[in-house]
């Protein structure tokens, strides 16, 4: 199954450190890792919510899971229709990782007005993110 997961810049240096095969472990406040089940809505949160808190940015990142354990999470919709995500429970994210196929791509980025890294103009991503990629 392909998903999309939006993130921001720590995240996203956190799974570039993973060599682009793992999501991080989720923080003490964050008891689920939701991945969404399409790219509009990954692109909403990424463009909309990402960019208005530091660092300013936010990344759409797309991943294949293998089919036969991703269906064990029900699909929820927070909204309308095109707001469809996974819930995956903290404690299993580490289980989740292991059937990722193959590495996690970056598919698109955007910036907002604050944010003040410097941008590499031939992958449009942060030049922090250059050793990694």
């Amino acid at each position: 199954m392909k998903l999309y997961r939006p993130v921001g810049l720590r995240e996203l240096e956190l799974i570039a450190k993973a060599d682009f095969k793992a999501f991080p472990p989720r923080l003490p406040e964050q008891p689920i890792f939701y991945p969404v089940l399409n790219f509009e809505y990954a692109e909403q949160i990424a463009r909309d919510w990402n960019t208005k808190s530091n660092p300013f940015a936010g990344f759409v990142t797309r991943f294949q899971v293998e089919d036969k354990y991703v269906k064990k999470f029900e699909a929820h919709v927070v909204g309308s229709r095109i707001h469809q995500e996974l819930w995956v429970p903290a404690e299993e994210l580490a289980e989740f990782n292991r059937h990722i196929i193959g590495k996690i791509h970056i598919e698109t980025a955007y910036y907002g007005e604050n944010f003040k890294e410097e941008i590499d103009p031939e992958t449009n991503l942060p030049t922090i993110l250059k050793t990694f990629l």
